[in-house]
């Protein structure tokens, strides 16, 4: 099954380890982005995957699509423009010190670009999935026009459509988020999100519902999905747990709902090496099972043990095989050696 994601690939400078910014007299570089990782996450389970996306066409642009090309994703639908790629900044959390993002984004040549840019009946020919997420919609009005575009001529070429909330405060504001997003999400045939996120964009008011410790019980999920389902037409809701005991220790679990059938994942207690891209591997596990057909309790423990794997690998890549995912899935995990 070949996938389309869309959306922006940035260039991520970090102090070394958890040093903070103020410390800092070198920063690491590596790339990434929200829909990027899900297209590397794919190609690393063995389906065909292509990115959409429009960086400058000079050295560093060119380091950026080689970043992707190395990891078996198809760059030929990057458009090359504009003067500058996006940055952004990260302080990785320690302890009780939670990790902060800071964006150099505006002006970039993906924000930069216009919808009518992109030629989805192009674009998509031979494809059978289309995904983006609330980042890209949140770059400018006219990348939210062609998000909905692509997902209209996607839905005419009978290809899938799924969105990934994925809403960022320090991109845009709730009042400005809301009417985007819901229009956005009307669009997609599967919906992931966190359970803050679909409370807060989609106007579900979440207190009604019983929580364990400081999520949702599996009935409130239940009926969020179906509210979800029932108001926006996702054929297909994923909603993911998470709770951060501290920036290095989190819990975290996620429930599907797929038609009439569901289920919950395990609950993991996870380790951190770097945090960042561990929904974006969550999102390409759901759309992995989805493609192969996985039944739902089957499709939501892969998913969050990909969402949970990542959490061990530096950089916004998640490279981990779909066997590895797997074996986690079906009740591995110990981290003893294998010899």
């Amino acid at each position: 099954m070949k996938f389309v994601t869309f959306g922006e690939l940035l260039l991520r400078l970090s102090p070394e380890g958890v040093g903070r910014f103020v410390q800092a007299d070198r920063f690491g570089a590596v790339f990434g982005g929200g829909e990027a990782n899900v297209a590397v996450a794919l190609a690393q389970f063995g389906e065909e995957a292509a990115f959409v996306s429009r960086l400058p066409a000079h050295g560093i642009g060119e380091a950026a699509i080689c970043a992707l090309r190395k990891y078996g994703v198809d760059v030929r639908e990057v458009q090359r423009g504009g003067s500058r790629i996006g940055i952004y900044f990260l302080e990785k959390g320690m302890a009780q010190r939670p990790s902060v993002v800071v964006y150099d984004r505006a002006g970039s040549a993906f924000a930069e670009a216009k919808a009518s840019d992109f030629d989805w009946e192009k674009i998509l020919r031979g494809a059978d999935w289309f995904h983006f997420s609330g980042i890209t919609a949140a770059l400018s009005p006219e990348l939210a026009k062609a998000c909905e575009e692509g997902a209209a001529a996607a839905h005419r070429m009978g290809l899938r459509v799924s969105c990934d909330l994925n809403y960022r405060s320090k991109l845009w504001t709730e009042e400005q988020a809301r009417p985007v997003l819901q229009r956005l999400v009307r669009s997609a045939d599967l919906l992931i999100g966190n359970e803050e996120h679909i409370g807060s964009m989609l106007e579900i008011d979440l207190s009604r519902f019983e929580r364990e410790e400081t999520n949702l019980c599996r009935e409130g999920c239940e009926a969020v999905a179906a509210e979800v389902t029932a108001r926006y037409g996702c054929k297909t809701v994923a909603i993911t747990q998470r709770r951060s005991i501290t920036a290095c220790e989190n819990k975290f679990r996620a429930f599907l709902r797929r038609g009439s059938e569901s289920a919950m994942s395990p609950r993991y207690t996870i380790q951190i090496a770097d945090r960042v891209g561990s929904g974006d591997a969550f999102a390409a596990g759901i759309l992995y099972t989805e493609a192969e057909g996985f039944a739902v309790q089957h499709a939501v423990d892969f998913a969050a043990a990909s969402c949970c794997l990542k959490h061990s690998v530096e950089g916004d890549f998640s490279l981990m095989t779909a066997a590895e995912v797997e074996a986690l899935a079906s009740g591995g995990g110990s981290g003893a050696v294998q010899r």
